[in-house]
């Protein structure tokens, strides 16, 4: 069985980690607001997403957002603009809400009918010298249980998404290890 790899890129291979390209395509699937955060409009979508419920209010301070409900309340009404600092954590709380809170349907949406099918892309050798080139295929591998990985993206664990990665693409035998860094991972739910 292979190990996991420590020194990616050394002779000149592109890639991500698998675990990374795995959670930008839940990202993708998990449809944010695309209107940015430094605009009135997207503020205002992002502060009412926050802010709508006490449940929600109370999941945006877990997730950073610190503030009084005097300074939403005037965000929320337009008579002040937060800091930049303040943007990026009302960003970030409302894409860690906003995982959390989509994590059980796409959870549902992933395991049904037996699992999804996951394409795996290898990564990019067109750097690399010919004589250190590996054979390297796309691969596709039926996942049967998201919950490892849906719990570890949702919680924002980097090192739990990857464990769950590697765990998952064992299935693929003893070539996995050419498979922990990929240049795309994609599958629809």
């Amino acid at each position: 069985m292979p190990e996991r790899t420590h020194d990616f890129g050394h002779y000149g291979a592109r890639g991500i980690k698998g675990s990374e390209a795995l959670s930008h395509q839940l990202d993708a699937l998990t449809e944010y607001i695309t209107t940015p955060v430094t605009s009135k409009r997207g503020l205002t979508a992002r502060l009412n997403y926050l802010t709508k419920t006490p449940h929600a209010r109370q999941a945006a301070r877990d997730a950073g957002l610190t503030v009084t409900d005097r300074t939403l309340k005037a965000w929320t009404d337009g008579k002040r603009t937060p800091n930049k600092a303040n943007l990026q954590r009302i960003e970030q709380a409302y894409r860690t809400v906003r995982r959390q809170n989509v994590a059980r349907y796409l959870l549902r949406r992933l395991n049904s009918g037996g699992g999804t099918r996951v394409e795996i892309h290898p990564f990019i050798q067109s750097q690399v010298d010919r004589r250190f080139q590996r054979v390297l295929e796309y691969r596709s591998l039926n996942i049967r249980q998201w919950d490892a990985l849906v719990r570890a993206w949702s919680a924002g664990d980097v090192s739990a998404l990857d464990d769950a990665w590697v765990d998952v693409i064992v299935d693929l035998g003893s070539q996995w290890g050419q498979y922990e860094y990929v240049s795309a991972v994609g599958f629809a739910a």
